[in-house]
């Protein structure tokens, strides 16, 4: 039995396998893994988590559990999920393990891992520990045990790491930075690092309390953030999720910049361009049109993160991410960083010595119509001869100037039909029509 998703392991507190028990044994079978790989010594892993109450459990499970197992387990505390992989390198430990559920809501929770790289767990390494978890927990000898310590300069190290990816001849003391921190993992070293950088910063959503990450609030809710840039007449702002990989960014306006835009800025508006650039499958067709036309580079990727970094890693370039802001610099750090990304737009602002609104002003993305088809059972749409013409009726109508997405969920019977073009009347329409005619054949499949 496999139980890593394609983000680690992840659930609702308390339902397996999100349980201090699994916890429990996950540490140990994962400590055991990591002795066969490193016989000559106790391993170490660094171990840092979100802000979510369940956090404190799953942290004290775990860190027995590698204890148990004779692995030295260095405590981070609260920090951002990039940060715990930058941690990993910097300590030069083994592995590192991250608590939390990004976006999700408090009562959920997760675990991932990074390797001694700082990058995601290889799948080899991820079927080891699969494997180790069939066996039982059988506690070596108390001289053999493993020990925890607290790193108490972890936030600093982290924020010197963050200030070092920009160009040390720049400062930010001639701007006002709205700053939502999602009462997430970056509630502290957020606001930090702007301000370290000399930026006058207005902190949101910064005092978490265990149940409010996320809630209404961050990437995924950028309303709020909108409203207090123009109240405040700021200058940008910037918003997290709740472990900081993701960041969405908002214009002096109070207009939203998202993954597509941050992207399209770091390829066309850089002074130093990228090779070329990895987007998903949900990039808007206005990306990939912009780019031909500043004749960059551009493929399509899986959508996640870890389908992103295989992408870079395979094409040997460094600048990918997605819509939803999980952006990828290589050659800035290992894994999304939503600091690291918005220090990287605010130094094309300061090269280019322009607004952030100034640098998409040539800009605009496609419209885009998502219809989710909830159906009594999942089908293939491919495998119904009529939806496949009706597929490509609407492919042909938008040739050039638009795009047509279907997926299937993974995790309930949903079809997901996606389009975007260059006329928002037409893909509204298009949307409507094959989301009906879906449901209309799945009622007869």
């Amino acid at each position: 039995m496999s139980y890593f998703g394609t983000d680690g392991i992840r659930g609702k507190f308390g339902q397996f396998p999100i349980t201090p028990e699994f916890a429990l044994q996950l540490g140990f079978a994962a400590g055991k893994v990591l002795k066969k790989i490193r016989p000559n010594k106790k391993p170490i892993v660094v171990l840092g988590k979100d802000t979510r109450l369940s956090g404190y459990i799953l942290e004290s499970a775990l860190q027995a559990g590698l204890n148990a197992a004779g692995v030295y387990v260095h405590l981070l505390g609260p920090l951002p999920t990039p940060a715990i992989a930058h941690l990993t390198r910097a300590l030069h430990a083994d592995a590192g393990i991250v608590i939390s559920a990004s976006h999700n809501p408090y009562f959920d929770n997760g675990i991932k891992f990074f390797s001694d790289e700082g990058k995601k767990l290889s799948n080899e390494l991820q079927q080891a520990i699969n494997l180790e978890l069939e066996n039982d927990l059988v506690i070596e000898d108390s001289a053999n045990l493993g020990k925890s310590v607290r790193v108490k300069d972890a936030n600093g190290r982290y924020i010197e790491f963050c200030k070092s990816t920009f160009p040390y001849h720049f400062h930010l003391r001639n701007l006002k930075i709205v700053v939502d921190c999602a009462n997430g993992a970056a509630y502290n070293v957020g606001p930090a690092v702007f301000r370290e950088l000399g930026a006058k910063v207005i902190a949101l959503n910064h005092e978490p309390d265990g149940q409010n990450i996320n809630e209404n609030c961050g990437s995924t809710h950028p309303e709020g953030l909108q409203r207090a840039v123009v109240a405040h007449g700021a200058d940008l702002g910037v918003g997290f999720d709740g472990d900081a990989d993701r960041v969405i960014m908002v214009d002096r306006h109070g207009q939203l910049i998202n993954g597509d835009h941050i992207l399209y800025i770091l390829a066309t508006q850089s002074a130093k361009k990228p090779t070329g650039i990895v987007g998903t499958v949900m990039s808007n067709m206005a990306l990939e049109l912009a780019l031909a036309k500043a004749e960059v580079p551009f493929v399509r990727a899986q959508v996640g993160d870890r389908y992103v970094l295989q992408s870079l890693e395979q094409q040997g370039w460094v600048t990918g991410g997605e819509p939803s802001g999980h952006i990828l610099t290589l050659d800035k750090s290992t894994t999304g960083d939503a600091i690291i990304a918005a220090l990287q737009v605010l130094t094309v602002m300061k090269e280019q010595d322009k607004a952030l609104d100034e640098l998409v002003a040539d800009f605009k993305l496609f419209p885009q119509i998502l219809v989710n088809v909830r159906l009594e059972k999942m089908i293939d749409p491919f495998q119904i001869p009529a939806l496949v013409t009706a597929f490509e009726h609407a492919e042909a109508t938008l040739k050039g100037r638009g795009r047509l997405l279907i997926r299937k969920s993974g995790t309930e019977p949903v079809i997901r039909v996606m389009v975007e073009g260059d006329n928002l009347e037409e893909v509204t329409h298009l949307a409507n029509n094959l989301a009906d005619a879906v449901r209309q054949h799945a009622q007869t499949a």
